[in-house]
């Protein structure tokens, strides 16, 4: 970047250096926090548990994007507690000039109150809902913060967002920073009055956040450590390289067109821009974006800039030296971004998001800011590497011959209107049902267990789709050829929403989307093949929960006039200590959904009263994406090692 560059970097991503009291402004008190959570960090289950970690995080990264931390250490402890320490500047510790109580307290028992809105303390700032610290104090049992600053230890304890006592100094330091540790309300019969169902963080789920965190902020490093098994476990994630080195992390089971990722980044208006983009051998295009290290799945303004800016220099290109002949017509965006892996990061004072959640990114300028220098990098790029830009304009070519034979295809499986509804698949039994929010559909292997299916239904809101065999590998082909496979297409025209491009949500003829296979690993192969065929080509169906897995049992255990069905071993092991194992229980081991009868398989798997079944939601696209590609790509030895390492897992994986 040029010095003139440099210094407007320094001015978008610097604070103040004596942040203090005075910076931190106060909206708006904590009393409804606990009375509506779901406000505040979106629910009260699994998802919004882990929501507290990020939000603590976030401050932390903050610091580090003002260019104050360095390192942030995050360890869940084996008393169910959560530690985040950082070695930024600290909390303020004097007193707030209107409050007339410490900086800290104020921060952290008033809503809203804090340097990033509009005191001067943040220029950027994350956070997942912009409240922060207080949030997280009101929704824990206990909280305890202590600030490293002015060479004391300052201490203060809270309960449910109340503190316990003045904040006090404890010991003298040599250092500055911050650490938390926390407590979650934990919803239990001694304690009725909590806020989570569950307690219980996920080690991998925040190892995957904690580690995009690190991507996103090149040189911090995070290191997290899990103290609850009998061997912890530590993650250390520090990347000098930033985004490239997040690209080939997403690609690292993937072959690469060219070794290095086509990177820049720069600053315009205000706003920083930083990407990295990298082609691979897959079909599946695989652009993340971020706004302030916020992730924003729906896209925005910044993933606009970007497509037009790819899809721009690309053709340009392409048509400058005769790669596209003149009777072809331009490439599209989907063309230029097929086995396309990028990362668009922009950090910006105050940008406007779409919704509560800031899943899209609404910032008007951002976009122009994007397209100009994502294009001014790519085009210069391609004529500085020819070699590449030909291989990547040929493999767009390709990519849009492919689109076209996938149209005329498309044209073939299209759902046809009511009057033409014979063009069903022949083998599928549908329901009578025509409110799809009511009907379920269930893909099952081979003609027994479809008629097991078929005879153990009900048949106003349960329809059968049987399948011969495994289907198609997707993650290997393009739309075209996935299209030549029957029973792809007999999936595609039965659900009657379309595909790719075309997928239209409102013309889905059924709500529940059931993978129903053998509990065992011929089932869960297929089950893997039909998520892939879902999240590759119809990804919306698993984005929105229209998938789900059902849950066949592995035994039927008799003794006496007493039957229960069991679903995995363990389960198996303690029926038997309970029932007792003298005299001996009759155990009946299934080896596939067609040894039941149709009676049978209702009562245990297709029943909506008595049934158990999973749904499949990708909680983190980029490890959606990087699984599938483990599970079902030609990287063979990392595929063995994922096994070896979660063999106990695999009967139950899912996305």
């Amino acid at each position: 970047m040029t010095e003139g560059m440099d210094l407007e970097l320094e001015q978008v991503t610097a604070v103040t250096a004596d942040y203090g009291e005075e910076q931190i402004q106060v909206l708006e008190g904590l009393e409804a926090v606990r009375k509506r959570p779901g406000m505040y960090i979106g629910s009260t289950d699994a998802r919004g548990l882990h929501h507290l970690v990020y939000e603590i995080v976030d401050n932390s990264v903050d610091e580090a994007l003002a260019g104050y931390c360095r390192q942030i250490n995050v360890t869940l402890n084996a008393d169910g507690s959560v530690t985040v320490m950082d070695d930024g500047r600290g909390f303020p510790v004097g007193m707030h000039p209107k409050m007339h109580r410490p900086a800290v307290e104020v921060c952290l028992t008033i809503l809203h109150a804090g340097g990033k809105f509009g005191g001067g303390g943040y220029k950027v700032s994350g956070g997942l809902h912009g409240v922060g610290a207080s949030v997280v104090n009101a929704l824990s049992s206990h909280f305890t913060v202590t600030v490293y600053q002015n060479g004391q230890v300052y201490q203060q304890e809270y309960e449910r967002g109340k503190y316990l006592y003045d904040l006090k100094v404890i010991g003298e330091t040599d250092r500055t920073g911050t650490t938390i540790q926390f407590w979650p309300d934990v919803k239990s019969e001694e304690n009725p009055e909590g806020i989570f169902e569950t307690g219980e963080f996920e080690y991998d789920t925040l190892r995957n956040r904690l580690r995009e965190m690190a991507f996103l902020n090149k040189g911090v490093r995070i290191i997290f450590r899990d103290e609850r098994p009998e061997e912890p476990k530590e993650n250390d994630f520090c990347y000098e390289g930033g985004l490239r080195e997040f690209v080939k992390f997403l690609n690292q089971h993937k072959q690469v067109l060219f070794p290095e990722p086509i990177y820049t980044e720069g600053i315009k208006d205000g706003i920083l821009v930083e990407m990295a983009m990298q082609y691979n051998d897959s079909y599946a295009e695989n652009v993340y974006t971020f706004a302030n290290n916020i992730a924003t799945p729906d896209g925005g303004t910044h993933l606009q800039g970007f497509n037009t800016a790819v899809t721009r220099a690309i053709n340009d290109y392409g048509r400058r030296y005769k790669i596209l002949k003149d009777n072809e017509p331009n490439l599209k965006g989907e063309d230029v971004r097929e086995s396309l892996t990028a990362i668009v990061s922009i950090k910006m004072e105050d940008p406007q998001f779409e919704s509560q959640t800031k899943s899209k990114l609404g910032s008007g300028q951002v976009r122009g800011v994007v397209d100009s220098l994502v294009s001014e990098e790519l085009s210069t790029y391609l004529e500085e590497n020819p070699t590449v830009a030909k291989a990547i304009v040929t493999r767009c070519v390709d990519a849009q011959r492919a689109r076209e034979a996938a149209r005329k295809a498309r044209d073939a499986t299209r759902r046809k209107t009511v009057l033409e509804s014979a063009s069903l698949p022949g083998k599928l039994a549908d329901c009578s049902e025509r409110d799809p929010a009511k009907c379920e559909i269930f893909m099952v292997e081979g003609d027994s267990a479809g008629g097991s299916a078929k005879g153990g239904r009900d048949s106003k809101t349960q329809a059968i789709l049987p399948l011969r065999g495994k289907i198609l590998n997707v993650e290997k082909v393009r739309l075209d050829r996935a299209l030549e496979n029957a029973e792809i297409r007999a999936m595609i025209t039965a659900f009657g929403c379309g595909f790719g491009d075309q997928f239209d949500e409102s013309k889905l003829r059924y709500h529940r989307i059931v993978c129903m296979t053998d509990a065992d690993v011929d089932g869960a192969h297929i089950r893997i093949l039909l998520l892939t065929f879902f999240y590759r080509f119809m990804r919306p169906l698993v984005e929105k929960g229209y998938v789900y897995a059902a849950m066949p049992p592995l035994y039927k255990v008799t003794k006496g006039k007493v039957s229960r069905y069991v679903y995995d071993d363990d389960e198996l092991s303690r029926l038997l200590d309970e029932i007792g194992r003298d005299p001996k229980p009759d155990i009946q081991r299934y080896k596939g959904l067609g040894e039941m009868s149709a009676q049978q398989l209702w009562d245990t798997t297709m029943n909506p009263e008595t049934r158990m079944m999973m749904q499949i939601t990708p909680e983190d696209a980029m490890e959606a994406d990087r699984l599938f590609t483990l599970l079902m790509g030609d990287d063979v030895e990392p595929r063995k090692l994922f096994i070896q390492e979660n063999s106990d897992l695999v009967k139950d994986l899912d996305v």
